[in-house]
């Protein structure tokens, strides 16, 4: 049946409507009053006239919300029609059989698995010789809404605290199981964000975390939990004072210490004491402006830290002398960026990153540099951890054509072997991909990802759906272009634009487009644009954009600035009210990328760029499709329902702007397989229909 599939696509042709470019089919926008709220912030009058959609527990906002939803799929249904043999490769790449990478503890090997017709993974373990099924959320909660989280074992794997969160929100209760038997052991520990097993495993330090703590942007705070007791006895060990910070408390599996760590999300404090001790925690680190991520060993604290090093360096203290004027550099910072550390029994094993694509150096103890470490295959690495029990690195290789390999590194060896890959039912045999870079408005030099099929012509008559993010320090890189094949094999071109926001070229680069700079990032993305135009990629008529979350800012920021760049945009969970985001949820913790609105400075700047007080009147916004979940505890959905709202009635909006709501999921996290190729496929539509595929 496949190779039928296979051979279909690779023999499909792009056919270009003749109304390419044209006004798209009319969409007849469920109504929505306007009741102003004016606010004075900063000596600036706003206007809002959308503020009572904020309040998503409102009987009308969610009246109003299905109304616009269902209004969406009608249009869709209408005017984006089925794709030939789409469903089908979309149901055959999501529901299937896998098994994920594998974990292991004590010799022990855990996995995730879903079997075809399953809506969730489910968690096994090889014992004796023989699969176990563990943990079934399918038997929690048979509509397949409620799925596994995290999944923590203790020091010799006998048991594991599973989290399990429903519908998407992120929101997760624990229960602890004998890994043996399947077996609960103790009640369920509900609305906890965090659990970390206490070394003596009687007790855990667990945050808790529930909606109500969310609404409310209570801040955090950690306690130490004795497993079965009422949560009321807890022990607070740490209480922040602003929504905007985190606390961590954990006892490393080798090290004789209990780490207290606080901090926002670009800087930390760490304080140690020794293991069972009372006395007050000693600060080994403490920064507001760097950071520094800890590993501790048995007889050394290795830290990797941008404190002075926008491309980070590796270091590492003694316990008897951990402060942080007593570090030793081991790897001082390059021109490349420092990506990752492995510490074995004999090596480090450091990677780092020149233009976006990693390479691995072996280096002894003492810091000096032996040799590299070459991959087993072209690809990339992209993620890697350390197995204490069995001296060997697991490190995932990646390329766009095949989905990450894990292989393992032997810790003295350094010989590499596959142990794990998927083998995913879409044909890439025709998709290459390639790295190209760009001039910004500013001049600087952006990386770009471009995948095709083989014999594309720079012509100009190619679609392209052109993606970015920009933000958090979370950059593009060599990876799957999973369901995107769908896309591609269908004449579709993918660019992966490395906008400055993200961790391309390190903390320089993210710092070039956080806070007043974020308009940087905006203009990298719309010399992409004009880039992929320019050199006969494509034309605006043949260019869809898009982006999530931070990149759903993004595109709302291309809608209200350069709307003549492209002819359609997907708008996924996005944040698009940037003058009242940090009031919701938890988006206080964002303060630390975007600013602060309270203060009038930071208030100036996001007034200048957020997308929902700059639609402007008379402009007619390129066709778009916004999606939200009604269940996210990241990003609340009122961003996506206010801005549909203001530009659907504002003066000149001709063209459909379509608000797709998920009803049962949150930030994209946990779906229901059903859900998530019912989700994709309207998406791929809407993208095909509005460039004209057939």
């Amino acid at each position: 049946m496949w190779r039928d599939v296979h051979r279909f696509a690779a023999g499909l042709l792009l056919t270009v409507a003749s109304t390419l470019g044209a006004a798209a089919p009319a969409f007849d926008a469920p109504p929505t009053p306007a009741r102003p709220v004016v606010d004075v912030v900063h000596g600036v009058t706003l206007t809002d006239p959308y503020r009572w959609l904020e309040d998503g527990k409102n009987a009308e906002v969610a009246g109003w919300t299905r109304r616009q939803h269902d209004a969406t799929v009608a249009w869709l249904d209408a005017n984006a029609p089925p794709v030939a043999r789409l469903h089908d490769e979309l149901t055959a790449y999501f529901d299937r059989d896998i098994t994920q990478p594998p974990f292991f503890r004590k010799g022990r090997e855990f996995f995730y698995r879903t079997r075809k017709g399953e809506a969730q993974a489910k968690v096994y373990t090889r014992l004796d010789g023989r699969e176990l099924l563990l943990f079934d959320p399918l038997a929690l909660d048979p509509s397949g809404k409620t799925s596994v989280g995290r999944f923590v074992l203790n020091r010799d794997g006998s048991r594991a605290a599973v989290a399990t969160y429903s519908r998407g929100s992120e929101i997760t209760d624990y229960r602890v199981i004998d890994t043996k038997t399947g077996e609960q052991i103790g009640g369920l520990m509900p609305g906890v964000g965090s659990f970390h097993w206490a070394r003596d495993e009687r007790y855990a330090f667990v945050s808790p975390r529930t909606k109500e703590s969310i609404d409310k942007q209570e801040p955090q705070r950690c306690y130490r939990h004795r497993l079965g007791d009422d949560p009321k006895a807890d022990e607070l060990l740490i209480a922040m004072t602003d929504a905007k910070d985190w606390c961590s408390v954990y006892e490393p599996e080798e090290a004789e210490v209990t780490v207290f760590e606080t901090g926002d999300f670009y800087s930390n404090t760490i304080r140690i004491r020794p293991l069972g001790s009372g006395v007050e925690p000693k600060t080994i680190y403490s920064s507001k402006e760097f950071r520094a991520n800890a590993e501790f060993r048995k007889d050394r604290i290795y830290f990797v830290t941008n404190d002075h090093a926008p491309n980070f360096k590796l270091m590492a203290a003694s316990y008897a002398a951990p402060e942080f004027e007593r570090w030793q550099v081991l790897w001082p910072e390059q021109d490349t960026v420092l990506d990752g550390v492995d510490v074995t029994s004999e090596w480090l094993l450091l990677r780092d990153k020149k233009d976006v694509l990693t390479r691995v150096w072996v280096h002894d103890h003492s810091g000096k540099r032996v040799r590299e470490l070459p991959l087993p295959e072209l690809g990339n690495v992209t993620g890697s951890s350390y197995d204490i029990d069995k001296d060997v690195v697991y490190a995932t290789v990646s390329t766009f054509t095949a989905p990450g390999k894990l292989y393992q590194i032997g810790g003295r060896s350094l010989d590499w072997s596959l142990l794990w890959q998927d083998m995913p039912p879409l044909d890439t045999s025709q998709i290459e991909s390639k790295l190209v870079f760009y001039p910004s408005k500013d001049g600087t030099k952006i990386p770009m990802f471009i995948s095709y099929r083989k014999g594309m012509k720079q012509d100009g008559a190619n679609p392209v759906f052109l993606h970015g993010y920009g933000g958090f320090n979370i950059g593009i890189a060599p990876d799957y272009v999973r369901s995107w094949a769908t896309f591609i094999n269908r004449g579709g071109i993918l660019a992966e634009a490395g906008i400055r926001g993200g961790d391309e070229y390190g903390e320089r680069w993210h710092d070039a487009a956080k806070f007043g700079n974020k308009q940087a990032s905006f203009d990298d993305f719309a010399a992409a644009a004009e880039f992929l135009a320019r050199e006969k990629y494509t034309t605006r008529e043949r260019l869809v954009i898009g982006g999530g979350s931070n990149g759903g800012l993004l595109i709302g920021a291309m809608l209200t600035q350069r709307p003549d760049l492209f002819t359609a945009a997907l708008c996924q969970v996005p944040l698009l009210d940037m003058v009242r985001f940090h009031k919701f949820l938890i988006a206080r913790y964002w303060i630390a990328e975007y600013g602060d609105p309270d203060k009038a400075e930071d208030f100036a700047y996001l007034l200048r760029y957020s997308p929902y007080q700059n639609v402007r009147e008379g402009v007619n916004f390129p066709t778009t499709m916004v999606t939200a979940g009604e269940y996210d505890s990241r990003v609340d959905p009122m961003h996506a329902k206010k801005f549909v709202a203001r530009v659907q009635n504002h003066p000149g909006q001709a063209d459909p702007f379509l608000l797709y709501m998920d009803f049962d999921s949150g930030h994209g996290y946990g779906k229901p397989k059903e859900q998530v190729i019912r989700d994709r496929e309207y998406e791929l539509r809407f993208i095909f229909s509005r460039l004209g595929m057939r």
